[in-house]
């Protein structure tokens, strides 16, 4: 592009504006600015032209029209190699700008203020700088935009270097980053306005998402892959867990993680889960973390090895004492905190213990905002959109279905059984004992399979158990195989055309059987 020599400065945030502006003055360029930021500029002892002065025409309306003027936006758009632009710009005497420095309106800050009134909300709605943005932008061949304080040093050294010019690489990055921003700006104020009245499933979505990370690979190392997450997400989660220790996140480790702290957050008592391919392999509750650790981890000792670990209460002494036990390996733990004598211990006690991923999350108690969550599912050439499934089930819905009905203890196994089937692969079959998942069927695609792959994983332990299965059961086979195994009671969402059929056999074996009335399909 041509030498800089004229600036327009008319920023909100003045961070880094002196220096900038000092630095423009040093090569002679001419700097144009309005209200606040002349003020500034001029009290710094940088000379500076008013846009009013340089228009002719008066800031009006309280500022909401200070920079929307013809001399203003056709020194911005005139294309410089195009003759005509240049004639009817000189006709007019109109001056070329060729660097605009501008930031918007705080609107996203000022509506995140209590009780901020809709007026206010509105008076921040910034409308001359998007448009200067958007003009600088749309000739960035021969205008340069800069939007972020975070570039300014390096667009002074690199004006310094080439003698007030930027590369045209410069100007189309900036450009980019411009563009950027006022399609966020936009977002944030649309959604603003659909408060009150939102559509559940609009004719149009949009999502913004910010990069997080790069991750070495995605599922298998052929795949590229990066972490993606929302801004300002104030549900506790994967997406805005502080890593505190350990090599870098993989594309697995983060997908484990979300389900185990998802499994977690049902449980109110202290609580260990368990994920491997993102399934539970092991989950358990009780009085204390340590014991429901050691619980869940003999759910399935085999399969724990190199799990992912989500735990519900900050991370003791006598917790890493038994997860750093001789045999045990695991590769990421997300908590809502880590004592200091447990970050030692589980940093250096074992020799994984320094590539050990350590996760503090947010408060697990905020969980109110998950009931308004929809989630996405990709599909080739578009999303499926739907209500994340919050509903894990209480004793008052609860229907009692068999001869024999199941005992408080038993109602309250069945529960935590229902929890856990919930976030487990359909078909799925979930058999607990004493608060401790003892085996689990997954992703099958009948539920007699499932029914035999948990059973066998339990093996001995179905004695005094119970079941649950995230939906009905078709045929009688799996209740019949329940009950030979020791299985004591059952709950499923009820629903099939054989109920009768199922229900009959659990009366047969002396069972009793609970439904929900809801499924919970996992795909």
């Amino acid at each position: 592009m041509a030498k800089i020599k004229t600036a327009l400065i008319s920023v909100s945030d003045k961070t880094g504006m002196v220096n900038l502006a000092k630095g423009l003055a040093n090569l002679d360029i001419k700097i144009l600015s309005t209200g606040g930021t002349a003020k500034l500029l001029r009290e710094s002892g940088i000379n500076v032209t008013e846009v009013s002065e340089y228009t002719g025409f008066p800031e009006i309306m309280d500022g909401r029209v200070k920079t929307l003027h013809p001399k203003i936006h056709g020194g911005l758009l005139a294309v410089r190699d195009n003759k005509n632009h240049m004639k009817q710009i000189g006709d007019l005497g109109i001056g070329t700008i060729d660097l605009v420095v501008v930031n918007l309106y705080p609107f996203e800050k000022t509506i995140k203020k209590d009780n901020v009134s809709q007026e206010e909300a509105i008076e921040n709605i910034d409308i001359g700088g998007p448009s200067m943005i958007r003009s600088a932008a749309k000739n960035f061949k021969h205008v340069a935009i800069v939007v972020n304080p975070g570039r300014y040093e390096a667009v002074l050294n690199e004006l310094n270097e080439r003698k007030c010019e930027l590369s045209i690489e410069t100007c189309y990055r900036l450009a980019t980053e411009a563009f950027k921003l006022t399609s966020h700006y936009d977002r944030v104020i649309s959604t603003y306005f659909e408060k009150g009245h939102e559509e559940a499933y609009p004719e149009i979505i949009s999502l913004e998402l910010h990069k997080k990370q790069d991750l070495r690979y995605g599922e298998n190392p052929h795949q590229s892959s990066a972490f993606y997450v929302y801004k300002n997400f104030d549900v506790p989660c994967i997406s805005n867990a502080e890593q505190m220790h350990g090599k870098a996140l993989s594309f697995n480790n983060i997908m484990d993680l979300d389900v185990a702290v998802d499994i977690v957050k049902e449980f109110d008592k202290p609580s260990a889960v368990l994920i491997k391919h993102a399934n539970p392999c092991g989950v358990a509750s009780a009085d204390a973390l340590n014991v429901a650790f050691g619980k869940a981890y003999n759910s399935d000792p085999v399969s724990a090895f190199g799990c992912i670990l989500g735990l519900n209460r900050t991370v003791d002494g006598k917790t890493a004492d038994v997860i750093t036990q001789p045999g045990h390996f695991v590769e990421a733990i997300a908590a809502p905190g880590f004592e200091d004598e447990a970050v030692e211990m589980l940093t250096k006690k074992r020799g994984w213990g320094k590539d050990l991923r350590l996760l503090k999350l947010h408060s697990l108690n905020e969980k109110s905002a998950e009931k308004t969550l929809k989630v996405f599912r990709d599909v080739m050439g578009g999303l499926l959109v739907q209500d994340k499934d919050v509903l894990s089930g209480d004793k008052s819905q609860l229907k009692f279905v068999t001869k024999k009905a199941p005992s408080d203890n038993e109602i309250e196994e069945l529960l935590f059984a229902w929890k856990v089937c919930k976030h487990v692969k359909s078909n799925a079959i979930i058999i607990t004992k004493d608060k401790m998942v003892v085996g689990v069927g997954a992703g099958q695609m009948s539920r007699v399979d499932s029914t035999n792959i948990a059973i066998q994983k339990a093996g001995d332990r179905t004695s005094g158990s119970v079941l649950a299965s995230d939906a009905f059961f078709p045929f009688r086979d799996s209740v019949d195989l329940a009950a030979r195994s020791g299985v004591v009671a059952i709950i499923q969402p009820g629903g099939s055309k054989k109920d009768e059929e199922v229900i009959k056999a659990a009366d047969e074996h002396g069972i009793s059987m609970v439904f929900t009335g809801e499924r919970h399909f996992k795909h």
